[in-house]
Order: structure tokens, then C-alpha cells, then sequence
């Protein structure tokens, strides 16, 4: 027979086997039909149930009835309060088969001492009983290493979550990996732009000056790039004899005007727009900023004095310009100080591997310095060792 017991818990016998039907005297009173407490005596006894006799009171089986089985110990009535069912009646030998149902702990761990004592030829004794019932006499149930009592939904999502785990600790590794890679094999710039060599366009004569391309724009070489008055005076300075300076004729070419116009030294962006629309500008002033858009722009960046063995002519870098997701690489053709003295931060000038459009001069860009070991070349070497 089989023990209903509480699901949660396990006897440390019943992790292995359970005992076999033993002959204890003993007796079950329950209640009858009419509330009368009736008397049974118990012909065998095992850990998942009993028998008993039948008298005039018949059984039927699938009775459920709550009672009380009772010993007698060392003098004294040992009592323990079951529930059980009968599973089984045999009128031709007058046996009841009865199994029991919800036993607590304590219960299990009487009728197992019980049960253990009588087999083993043990005086049982209230001591005895009092000591078992003090210790821990349950463990957890052993697990289904072969899996065989799952499901098939159940084995699949057992692996997905041992996937998943796996996964996650993948790449927290790779994320652990890469910051300490990052933190002592990688040099990062403070700061680097792109650079291209600009021009300035000059005042030829003292006068006003208007814009004819916006600020930003495209310009063709030889292009308009802004128109200028001047007055006849300033025109003709440097030209006119004495005779010709008399006030009279002075102030009629101080208020004759004469314009002209300024154009694009090469086909160039406008950066910078130095004088103001209308502002009057001084002779070899400088009135414009231009970027040459056919010359290849290199990178400026600087990085701090204490990076000055990663920071050597030739060495190759990674570089990102703002708004793109590619890396792009080059070395460093030059290192100098800042500003040319004593300074605590090195100026590198970097040349791309391959070239950048002009119109992305003055773009911030991030430069990248990996002095780590290389990975392929580690694989060579350990090819070459197995060979």
C-alpha cells in the first residue's frame, strides 16, 4: 500500500523503500454508522497501512473513517489519531484492507519507529519514542535526474531558460571584457576635428563690403563671392599730382563711388564671414574664411602629455566622425606640443587611409588609440606553435 501523506514533506525512509507488513499488537477505533465507537483489532501493520479483522460489523469498500490506532507501550496507551480508507475486504478470510490518508510528521515518524523497533527485536520505550520524535526525521525528495517526468513543453522551456542564463552571462563576460580592455589597452584623444587648410580673402580698397554667397555655401573658383564700394578718392590715391589735390576736386571724387567685386580664389565653402554686410573694412582686411573642397582634410586631435609613447609618428589609429556609425582608420603623420612651448597637452595631426570630403571640415570626430595585443596575430602564433 501506498502513504498519503503531505506532499511537502518526506520521511528519510521513504527515500528508499518502504517497510514491510509486521504483526504488532495493536487496535483502531473508529466511529459507526450510528456514532458507536467501534473496536477492531489490527492483524498487520505497514508504513502505508493496515488490516483488521471483521466482526458482525461489516465493510465496504471505499469507507473513509477518522479513528485512532492505540499500543501499548512500557506500561502505558500510545495513541495515534488516522485518517483511512478501505481499499480492499475479504469475507472468506474476514480481512479488511485499509490505507491511510493525510498523516502528519509526528504520525509517520511514530509508526516508522514503531514498525523499525518490532522488526529489529527492540523493547520499545517511551524514551526511545520521545527522542525520535525530537530529531529531524524528514528530507527533501530526491530529484528526476532522467527528466523523464517532464513534458515536452517543459524540457523546452527548461533549455530556453538555461539558454537564456547562458546568454546573459556571455555578455555580461563580453561587457566586462571589453571595459577593462578599454580602460588599459585603448588611448582615447580629448578632443579632434577635421581639418582642412583654409584661405582668407582680403580687402583690395578701403570700403564697404556686401556677401553674395550665404555663409556655408558653395562657391566656384573664380565665382563672386561679394561686391565692394569704394570711392574715386581711394581708387585713385597714390595717382593724382599736386595740382589735382586742390579741395575743389578732392571733395567731388570723395563723393563719386566706384564698386567691385571680390572673387573665389578656388572652389571653396564659406566658413566665416569676418566683416559685416555694409560695414565699411579697412584695406588688406580680411572679410572671408574659405575651405578648400578639393584638397584631402586630415584630423587634428589632442591628447594628454602622459599618452606621449602611444602618440608617435606612424602609428595607426581609429577615428569616428559624428553622425556616422562606420569607424574609419589612418596613422599619425605628425606630434607637437600645444601652441608650440612647454604644455601638458600633445597636438597630433592624423591622415585618413582613405580621403574626407572637404565639407566636413571643422566636424568633431573621436580617435581611438588600441596599443592592446592583436587577436590574429595571436591566432598565428598559436598555429605556428601546434605545428
Amino acid at each position: 500500500m501506498n502513504t498519503a501523506v503531505n506532499v511537502n514533506v518526506v520521511h528519510e525512509a521513504e527515500a528508499q523503500r518502504q517497510h514491510a507488513r509486521v504483526r504488532i499488537p495493536a487496535k483502531v477505533v473508529y466511529p459507526g454508522p450510528d456514532r458507536q465507537p467501534i473496536e477492531r483489532s489490527i492483524r498487520d501493520l505497514s508504513a502505508g497501512g493496515f488490516s483488521f479483522d471483521l466482526d458482525k460489523n461489516k465493510a465496504q469498500v471505499g469507507d473513509f473513517h477518522q479513528g485512532r490506532l492505540q499500543f501499548q507501550l512500557d506500561g502505558m496507551d500510545l495513541g495515534i489519531d488516522v485518517e483511512f480508507q478501505v481499499r480492499a475486504v475479504d469475507l472468506d478470510n474476514g480481512r479488511a484492507g485499509c490505507q491511510f490518508h493525510n498523516l502528519r510528521p509526528r504520525e509517520i515518524a511514530t509508526l516508522r519507529y514503531l514498525i523499525s523497533a518490532h522488526l529489529s527485536g527492540e523493547m520499545i520505550s517511551v524514551g526511545d519514542l520521545l527522542n525520535t520524535l525530537q530529531r529531524e526525521n524528514f528530507t527533501k525528495p530526491r530529484k528526476n535526474s532522467s527528466g523523464s517526468g517532464m513534458d515536452t513543453f517543459g524540457r523546452i522551456k527548461a533549455v530556453g531558460f538555461s539558454l537564456g542564463i547562458f546568454l546573459v552571462g556571455v555578455a555580461a563576460f563580453g561587457y566586462i571584457f571589453k571595459s577593462i580592455y578599454g580602460l588599459y589597452f585603448v588611448t582615447h584623444a580629448e578632443s579632434a576635428q577635421i581639418s582642412v587648410p583654409g584661405l582668407q580673402v582680403t580687402m583690395p580698397r578701403e570700403g564697404t563690403v556686401q556677401s553674395l554667397v550665404p555663409l556655408g555655401g558653395i562657391v566656384e573658383k573664380g565665382a563672386p563671392i561679394a561686391s565692394f564700394s569704394a570711392t574715386m578718392l581711394e581708387m585713385l590715391k597714390g595717382h593724382l599730382t599736386e595740382e589735382q589735390l586742390d579741395p575743389d576736386n578732392i571733395e567731388q571724387l570723395f563723393g563719386r563711388q566706384m564698386k567691385g567685386t571680390l572673387t573665389s580664389p578656388c572652389t571653396c565653402k564659406v566658413t566665416q564671414q569676418l566683416v559685416a554686410d555694409g560695414q565699411f573694412a579697412s584695406k588688406g582686411a580680411a572679410i572671408f574664411e574659405l575651405v578648400p573642397q578639393d584638397v584631402q582634410a586630415t584630423i587634428d586631435a589632442r591628447f594628454p602629455y602622459s599618452d606621449f609613447s602611444q602618440t608617435t609618428p606612424g602609428t595607426r589609429v581609429s577615428f569616428q566622425i559624428a553622425g556616422e556609425a562606420e569607424p574609419r582608420f589612418g596613422k599619425i603623420l605628425s606630434s607637437s606640443l600645444q601652441n608650440g612651448g612647454l604644455s601638458s597637452d600633445i597636438r597630433v595631426v592624423i591622415q585618413p587611409e582613405t580621403a574626407l570630403n572637404g565639407s566636413l571640415a571643422g566636424q568633431p570626430v573621436e580617435v581611438r588609440i588600441d596599443h592592446g595585443p592583436s587577436l590574429g596575430h595571436l591566432f598565428d602564433k598559436a598555429v605556428a606553435a601546434a605545428r
